[in-house]
């Protein structure tokens, strides 16, 4: 039996979760952030009004056979000189595909079946929507990169206009679920945002899915500053509703001296896992640390723990 999974989010971290999770027996679903307004998604973004192509595109890819030529060809990007600079192929592909289909939505799908993906990509709207943050000092910034780019905390986000909606399709696939995984990714910018559209909330209270939340190993300035895990959880609750989580997944993997001081030069540090006071959620603890440059999550190690709660969990 394929058990039916929605794992939600954005930027780098989804795409990690995704190219791990294709190796198992599982029906996948990708729901994706749409409101990345920086590098060559901003540019086509602001230019032709389209949504917001680059977390699709790495989604779409991440769930692609990896020894794909046309995967490959998705990823490429354009040399820094000349007017397409900095734009990956993937990301015209889709906006030229978008265009000529009547819609990003059946663009996606026709890319879907070029690169043979195992499962589904969805964005989370198919409206076009800003991200505007709180910060701590009562400031406001409109726009994630913007928001990414600050060095002050986070105290609340929004959506403009706030009444945007969830697509249908998502809905569908959520009520549907077995399980929904949040994260890893930036917290308020990849994870919590997607939230935070009409019909998402709803839909996650009614459906029968367990919850799963994968914290990210590292702290991200401004976005999670002197975070720990207590804090992750208090910010999704807070723009959701108490009780949301059901699993969940943090890393106690020890970072390497060398990348933990490149880390520091730019105040990121461990998350700390530093309370059990939710007592109805599961904890699991595991070394996920990526053996790279980057305090990243391996793939591999995060989607075979996923795999595993869902078959005990199916076993109770």
């Amino acid at each position: 039996m394929n058990y039916k999974i929605v794992a939600i989010g954005g930027g780098s971290g989804l795409s990690t979760l995704l190219r791990g999770l294709k190796k198992y027996p599982l029906d996948i679903t990708a729901v994706v952030a749409v409101s990345d307004d920086g590098g060559s998604s901003g540019k086509l973004r602001t230019e032709l009004g389209v949504l917001p192509p680059g977390d699709i595109r790495n989604c779409l890819v991440a769930l692609s056979e990896e020894e794909s030529l046309m995967a490959k060809l998705f990823q490429y990007r354009f040399p820094k000189k000349g007017s397409l600079s900095n734009h990956s192929f993937g990301n015209l592909f889709l906006t030229v595909l978008s265009a000529i289909s009547g819609g990003f939505d059946k663009a996606i799908s026709n890319a879907s079946d070029v690169l043979a993906i195992k499962g589904k990509v969805l964005p989370v709207s198919l409206e076009n929507v800003s991200l505007k943050a709180m910060l701590i000092d009562g400031q406001q910034i409109k726009g994630e990169s913007k928001i990414s780019k600050s060095k002050k905390a986070i105290q609340k986000v929004e959506i403009y206009p706030k009444n945007a909606k969830v697509s249908n399709e998502v809905i569908d696939s959520i009520l549907k679920a077995d399980f929904v995984v949040l994260g890893p990714g930036s917290l308020y910018t990849s994870v919590i945002v997607n939230l935070l559209f009409d019909g998402v909330l709803p839909a996650l209270k009614k459906t029968k899915a367990k919850k799963i939340y994968i914290c990210n190993i590292m702290t991200e300035v401004g976005e999670t500053t002197n975070f720990n895990l207590t804090d992750h959880i208090s910010a999704i609750e807070k723009h959701s509703y108490k009780e949301i989580l059901d699993v969940v997944v943090v890393n106690n993997g020890k970072i390497t001296t060398p990348v933990a001081k490149r880390y520091a030069k730019e105040f990121s540090v461990p998350v700390e896992v530093d309370t059990n006071r939710y007592k109805n959620v599961k904890m699991i603890r595991k070394d996920f640390v990526s053996h790279t440059q980057y305090a990243h999550h391996d793939f591999e190690k995060l989607a075979k723990t996923i795999f595993s709660i869902i078959i005990e969990d199916k076993r109770k």
